[in-house]
């Protein structure tokens, strides 16, 4: 998997702290942080990853705790599998890490907010590209759709606690549900 350790220390410690039932994860890569996170709910014994990307998941890593979903983490179809699976107590936390160019991140946080508890989070990773601080060429991507989306939600603040190790790939990422 390709995170910043200093994250990986964070996801921790939010999982520890909100327990959740659900996370969805949108961008599956190799399937590396599924299994973190399959491995995190083993811990507090309860819960399971919904792991959502367009390529085939041939050659990851399986775990009981893991189901995988193919397709557009936009698509109508993708969003209501993911509606059906959560039961009406569950506590929810998604993690948006495929597509990273703006309008796609915009899509998936109108998409994917509500879904959130209060109390638990909507984290968009790799917001450090396009200059924040690294890759300047990037183009307008995460950081920039988090900064669209706050202006548009009360409902959620960033956590900046969650950055304090100084060095994160998730720059205003951290978003936690306050309503």
């Amino acid at each position: 998997m390709r995170k910043c350790p200093f994250d990986l220390w964070v996801y921790q410690e939010i999982i520890c702290e909100v327990k959740p039932d659900l996370i969805v994860e949108c961008g599956a890569g190799k399937g590396g942080s599924a299994l973190f996170f399959a491995h995190m709910l083993d811990i507090i014994k309860k819960g399971k990853v919904i792991s959502i990307d367009v390529q085939d998941f041939e050659n990851m890593a399986m775990h009981k705790r893991i189901q995988r979903l193919k397709g557009s983490s936009v698509s109508s179809k993708t969003i209501e599998i993911v509606k059906s699976e959560i039961k009406g107590t569950d506590t929810v936390m998604v993690v948006l890490d495929s597509d990273h160019r703006q309008e796609h991140v915009e899509a998936e946080l109108e998409l994917y907010s509500d879904l959130v508890s209060v109390g638990s989070y909507l984290i968009v990773e790799d917001s450090h590209m396009n200059g924040h601080p690294v890759n300047k060429r990037f183009g307008k991507g995460p950081f920039e759709a988090i900064e669209s989306f706050l202006l548009r939600s009360n409902k959620f603040v960033p956590d900046k606690n969650r950055e304090k190790f100084m060095m994160t790939f998730n720059p205003l990422g951290y978003l936690k549900r306050v309503n």
